[in-house]
């Protein structure tokens, strides 16, 4: 918990006042952010009727501890689940300070559209049918771009990004919204907001950081200039347009900015001061950004006249309350995952037949993820099982959008519906394990750890399996004769269970072969690869599957998959069976002229030589028959699998392609 310092502010008692007069419930739309987390929680302190909301709430560093039933998860993109929020709500004010585009590494044209635009559509037409009393849009100062020099409300807005674009329609919604339908909605340009819960790697904290060691950052070119706003005077701003302007004056774009530019040598030096540094500013040691800008301040002349608000924090005073707070949360936050770049990992479960332990796996899986820092999302396969196994993924989908399920037609083994998760696997690393509890999940942590040292496959090594005596011997058999057989370095002892890194499981979802046996292809890809050793426990559950029959099916599967040397095996024996023909002819023939025939010997002889012959024959054309047959599957082409719905988030998708569509990998 970091209730010291989640709840810090400078709001006044007349702004706290104005904050409790706002009509509820509020829902706060891109919670996970940094204003938003801070409007989150400036309100959560006075009122109780305050809700964060985002694709992933659950993940935010920021909202880790915040109790579950005030995070809503919902992808405004989405309108099924914007109407289903909206409906089981009822919020009456929104703030929707959801984006995505702001930052140097969010580059997806297609998702800063959807986001920005489409995300902000769907809400006003969801809160346009069940009624508001005020909806405050979060713009941003770029919808100036190229006009960004002490613009006001009535300048050009001349973008210079997809990210600005994104915003100026949005702002064009708000304003046919509000000014044509009589919608109460606001549109608010925020230039640069800074202060506690920024991201990492922003420029403020940045040189916050950096200063209290006496130190800078590298900077960007020393005549690019900001108009620095204090979070707390942002949020105030925020609460004050829904509290008085979106009735008012419904549709109207406001500037919520101080009016005073800011280059980076100005705060390069009010930093000098503040953390008494002695050496001299890197100018230039960092590029620019496409979008930054010399004369980049706003005009906050309308703000004051329209909603009497004006900025109280100077840039100096910010800074060292930004310090104060870094200072107070070091400690704490060293327990919260900051990930310096975005990642994910896939867990992918293939279930039949495991309704009981698919929600046991979910919970220790989520703790295993939850306890690293990377995303994450746990597939379910459930590949045609006749008991409850969709019910049960179904109802973990409902629970947590982590979740992600699948279903197939008919059962296609679990190699095909391994391939059926990667397809839809979003993470840069996969792994892949059985859904009867026989892979424990804990192990993950050490896959990782592998991982990072930059192993790009890691696989579980069974150094010992809970299993009847016998069976043990003839696995361990399998594994030595399949080494030997395969054309491959095979590791000893390794199933499924695994992690893949994302650039060799594009190689592995590029095999056109429909017969697959995953951990040979796993092998023969090649990559950096590793083991860690693990006693494979039993079943949660019932019984096992695979029966000994099954088990000699798999290895045919295994062996005639990735080795000829069966027959290369038939010609050889062909061959000695030739030589010694030839060889047995002269000794006969010499035995003949030698001891001249007293009447018919050797029946048995020969009757044993027609018989073994007459086996070897049949088992080479067996063995012929198992090539020939995977050629006939091969050539006939059907697919791998066929799925019949894919669940997320409580929606239903019905192919790939529409699942791809509805859902992508940032917060929303």
């Amino acid at each position: 918990m970091l209730k010291e310092t989640i709840y810090q502010n400078t709001w006044t008692e007349n702004e706290i006042e104005t904050a409790k007069q706002l009509s509820g419930p509020i829902l706060i739309v891109g919670a996970s952010g940094f204003i938003g987390a801070n409007l989150f929680f400036a309100l959560s302190q006075v009122r109780n009727d305050v809700f964060a909301c985002s694709r992933n709430p659950q993940k935010s560093w920021r909202l880790a501890g915040i109790n579950a039933k005030r995070l809503i998860n919902t992808d405004i993109t989405n309108i099924g689940q914007v109407n289903k929020t909206i409906t089981e709500l009822r919020p009456q004010t929104v703030f929707n300070l959801s984006a995505y585009g702001a930052y140097a590494r969010q580059t997806d044209t297609e998702k800063i559209h959807q986001t920005n635009y489409i995300g902000t559509l769907n809400l006003l037409r969801a809160l346009s049918e069940s009624g508001c009393r005020a909806f405050v849009q979060a713009g941003t100062s770029s919808e100036y771009g190229l006009n960004c020099d002490f613009s006001d409300e009535s300048s050009e807005l001349i973008p210079n990004s997809d990210y600005a674009v994104s915003k100026v329609s949005a702002g064009y919604l708000v304003k046919y919204y509000g000014r044509v339908l009589g919608f109460p909605c606001m549109n608010m340009r925020l230039y640069s907001v800074y202060g506690p819960w920024e991201e990492r790697d922003r420029f403020v904290p940045s040189l916050v950081v950096n200063g209290m060691k006496s130190r800078y950052p590298n900077l960007v070119n020393k005549d690019i200039s900001r108009d620095f706003i204090y979070i707390d005077d942002c949020t105030h701003a925020l609460v004050k347009v829904a509290a008085v302007g979106c009735r008012n004056n419904p549709g109207i774009s406001l500037n919520i900015s101080s009016g005073i530019k800011t280059t980076i040598e100005d705060a390069a030096l009010i930093a000098r001061r503040i953390f008494n540094i002695i050496e001299l500013p890197k100018f230039g040691a960092m590029a620019n950004r496409k979008w930054d800008l010399c004369q980049w301040y706003g005009n906050p002349e309308l703000a004051k006249h329209m909603i009497g608000w004006e900025f109280r924090t100077s840039f100096e005073k910010g800074l060292m309350l930004t310090a104060e707070w870094e200072k107070e949360a070091e400690t704490k936050l060293r327990y919260v995952t900051i990930p310096e770049k975005e990642k994910k990992i896939s867990a992918i479960i293939t279930c039949y037949k495991d309704e009981q332990s698919i929600p046991i796996l979910f919970e220790r899986l989520t703790d295993v993820f939850r306890e690293s820092k990377y995303d994450y999302e746990i597939i379910f396969v459930n590949d045609c099982s006749p008991l409850g196994d969709e019910a049960a993924i179904f109802r973990l989908c409902h629970q947590d959008n982590h979740v992600i399920g699948i279903s197939h037609s008919r059962n296609f083994g679990s190699q095909s519906a391994f391939l059926s998760g990667m397809e839809v696997a979003s993470g840069d690393a996969v792994v892949v394990m059985d859904g009867d509890g026989q892979d424990p999940p804990e192990l993950i942590k050490d896959f990782i750890k592998k991982w990072e040292e930059g192993f790009e496959i890691v696989y579980g090594r069974r150094i010992k399996r809970k299993a009847p005596f016998y069976m043990q011997i003839l696995y361990k058999l399998f594994y030595i004769l399949f080494r030997k057989l395969s054309n491959i370095n095979i590791p000893l002892d390794a199933g499924d269970f695994s992690l893949i890194d994302r650039k060799a499981v594009d190689y592995l979802l590029k095999f056109p072969e429909k017969d697959i046996f995953l951990r040979g292809l796993r092998a023969w890809i090649g990559f950096k690869q590793a083991g860690v050793p693990y006693i494979r426990p039993e079943r949660l559950f019932g019984r096992s599957t695979n029966n000994f029959f099954k088990n000699i099916w798999w290895a045919k599967k295994g062996i005639f998959s990735f080795s000829t040397k069966p027959l290369q095996y038939i010609q050889a024996t062909g061959f000695l069976v030739f030589i010694a023909t030839l060889g047995l002819s002269v000794f006969y023939l010499i035995n003949y002229f030698v001891h001249p025939p007293q009447g018919a010997h050797g029946i048995s002889t020969i009757i044993f030589l027609v018989l073994g012959l007459g086996g070897v024959q049949l088992i080479s054309i067996s063995i012929l028959g198992d090539y020939i047959g995977k050629i006939i599957e091969e050539v006939k082409n059907r697919p791998k699998f066929i799925r019949t719905r894919i669940f997320n988030n409580g929606s239903e998708y019905l192919n790939l392609v529409d699942y791809k569509k509805s859902t992508d990998e940032s917060d929303k």
